[in-house]
């Protein structure tokens, strides 16, 4: 199966391991010294209503997804889920 990036962009994901919603794909991270996608990256949550920003990022491993469906990604992350601060200039 092939898939363009662009087909995994606004699918939610949801973590098969404790039911979370986690969001919805906003970018990928690419490992250009492979040329392989290495993780999809969901907006942290806002926080109160949208006033104060979002929390920090989900960074879901390639490795973690289990299936990719029409309208879904499911993931197995076990633990905590890893966060980081986007930089403004690495959007897609």
């Amino acid at each position: 199966m092939q898939c363009r990036i662009e087909d995994l962009r606004r699918r939610e994901v949801i973590n098969i391991c404790d039911g979370m919603r986690m969001g919805y794909v906003d970018d990928v991270l690419i490992d250009i010294s492979c040329g392989r996608v290495a993780a999809v990256v969901v907006p942290g949550p806002c926080r109160f209503f949208g006033l104060f920003g979002r929390g920090d990022d989900f960074i879901i491993p390639w490795e973690s997804i289990v299936r990719i469906g029409s309208d879904l990604i499911l993931v197995e992350v076990k633990g905590e889920h890893r966060r980081m601060k986007r930089a403004g200039c690495f959007r897609m």
